[in-house]
């Protein structure tokens, strides 16, 4: 047995409360264990009166395996151990005070059991509902719909999907297009819609906000965006905006001010600024702090009282005036963490089911504790799917390994809500990734659609629009292809991952490869679905009570093809 590769963390992704009298435990293995048993008790109790509960095996990872078990002690106190063993018969206790031989003094001792003390319900991991039953929909305005050619400034180029636009150019998309577009949103199936910054700024990304208290002349103002998001609600739609809250613009008035009065500017605390004067700018040795070394994107210091004032004025404002239901945050991660407790607590307070959703490219544990984000954008566990359905550059094997360790990282309740995107306003499209292969593209989107957390779609994903790196990946909407089969094929993915979302959002979930050699995915909850993927080059024999497929036939599954079953 591998003693080593065991490991617990209490109070963590490895302990969690499930409600006020259930936990949840789990225990990292090596992959060399035939059954882990958990023994436990009331804080309290004498240990002769302890429990015993088999753990289930609930996912291999690349190089451990992941066993787990739900406690219920209704006194809300909790003291446990595992017990071990091995496919060799060894057997070994692990507890709080490390690994003891299998005897009886090694069951006995209060000292090595772990604790929970008190079942603390205001300290477990609370994440929204509705965002398990929501597949989102992400629309960058300017690129979407121009429903009001009166706002198209100076230069504004003709609609045209086949373009490939450069980072200066603008089409004149709008809050008025969106609004226009809400019954084709919901015809296509999607109740949650994402939109890239509406602020006013000088760019057509948005993401240099010049004054965040006023909607965007190029899409319109706050009387049009407070129609839209009561048309949305009134459609069974929730609305995330986008918030830049790590850096502003250069055109701002805080910024402008620093450049002209320096050091003596009441603003020069709100930024990260190594000396005066700012301008000009040398990125090889910087006077001031950016977003990456964009240097018309000086970086907030979220530290400073009157900068988190200000912006905790702005998150709450959009919820109190306009009743949004989600923040999305830019760059999240290179804010400080009191800030970000500071602005859960801010908007929670006003709606307690809101939706914050960090911005964050990597293993993100420490902000999803409770007290901070939701869940953030899961670029880490959508990017394996990406490097094996649509580049081919891994394994099934290592990629459905790959996926179970990106699971375990969390609890449960943050699974359920993490955004799961295979292409968005920074990425290439996924049909452009899957080298312009519309069978690849809709394969992966089907598998993403049967993972745990709540999805996206990226607005032209459901008209099979291509698109290179940034800023290609920004071309006009191609409304020419509503309808088309690309269209239909998604729509259908859309409406079945609605129809089962309690156990596709929060149901439990084992990945693998089959003997035959196809992606099997099980997951089980409220009811059982099973669903089996070719990303080989052979067509393979599969046996399936079809709910939803595409290249399946005769009990055969073609390559690039899906098929998925409910019972």
């Amino acid at each position: 047995m591998q003693t080593a590769a065991l490991r617990h963390r209490p109070e963590s992704e490895d302990c969690f409360l499930i409600n006020k009298e259930q936990m949840k435990v789990r225990l990292h293995t090596g992959k060399d264990i035939k059954e882990v048993r958990v023994y436990y008790a009331d804080v309290h109790e004498p240990l002769e009166k302890k429990r015993e509960l088999s753990l289930t095996l609930a996912g291999h990872g690349q190089v451990q395996d992941y066993w787990e078990g739900t406690l219920t002690l209704p006194l809300h106190r909790a003291q446990y151990l595992f017990e071990v063993i091995g496919l060799d018969g060894s057997k070994c206790v692990y507890g709080d005070r490390g690994l003891r031989e299998d005897e009886e003094a090694a069951y006995e001792d209060p000292n090595n059991y772990f604790k929970l003390p008190y079942f603390h319900e205001i300290d477990m991991v609370k994440t929204p509902d509705w965002v398990k039953h929501t597949v989102w929909y992400q629309i960058f305005p300017e690129r979407f719909a121009n429903g009001d050619k009166q706002n198209d400034r100076p230069g504004t180029k003709a609609w045209n999907p086949e373009d490939h636009p450069t980072r200066e150019d603008f089409y004149g998309g709008d809050l008025q297009g969106v609004l226009d577009h809400l019954d084709y949103l919901k015809q296509l199936g999607v109740n949650g819609l994402y939109f890239c910054p509406i602020f006013k700024a000088s760019s057509n990304h948005k993401y240099d906000t010049i004054d965040y208290l006023e909607i965007d002349p190029d899409f319109g103002d706050k009387k049009l965006f407070a129609q839209l998001v009561n048309a949305a609600h009134e459609r069974g739609m929730h609305v995330m905006l986008d918030a830049v809250f790590n850096h502003m613009g250069d055109h701002s008035l805080q910024w402008q001010d620093v450049v002209k009065n320096g050091a003596k500017s009441r603003f020069a605390g709100w930024f990260h600024i190594n000396r005066f004067p700012v301008e000009p700018y040398d990125p090889e040795d910087p006077s001031y702090e950016t977003f990456a070394f964009e240097k018309h994107m000086p970086k907030l210091n979220t530290a400073n009282p009157e900068v988190q004032d200000y912006l905790l004025t702005i998150a709450t404002y959009w919820v109190k005036e306009f009743d949004i239901d989600a923040w999305r945050l830019d760059v999240a991660d290179e804010v400080d963490h009191h800030f970000w407790k500071a602005f859960h607590d801010a908007v929670v307070a006003i709606k307690p089911d809101f939706y914050i959703l960090g911005e964050s490219w990597h293993s993100s544990q420490s902000w999803l504790n409770g007290g901070e984000f939701s869940g953030v954008m899961n670029y880490p566990f959508t990017g394996l799917i990406s490097d094996h359905f649509l580049k081919g550059t891994q394994d099934a094997k290592t990629m459905t390994e790959l996926l179970t360790d990106q699971l375990f990282l969390y609890r449960d309740q943050t699974n359920s809500v993490m955004l799961n995107v295979l292409d968005s306003h920074d990425t290439p499209r996924i049909k452009t990734v899957a080298g312009e292969d519309e069978d690849k593209a809709l394969q992966a989107l089907a598998f993403t659609f049967l993972q745990t957390g709540t999805p996206c779609i990226y607005y032209g994903t459901e008209m099979g629009m291509s698109g290179g790196a940034d800023p290609d990946c920004r071309k006009p909407m191609d409304w020419s292809k509503a309808g088309s089969p690309v269209w239909e094929a998604v729509s259908r993915l859309i409406k079945f991952r609605l129809a089962h979302a309690k156990t596709l959002s929060q149901g439990t979930t084992l990945l693998e490869v089959a003997e035959n050699g196809l992606v099997h995915v099980k997951r089980a909850g409220a009811e059982k679905v099973e669903a089996w993927f070719n990303t080989t080059d052979q067509p393979v024999e599969v046996k399936a009570d079809a709910a939803l497929s595409q290249k399946y036939a005769d009990g055969k599954l073609a390559p690039k093809g899906y098929v998925i079953e409910t019972m």
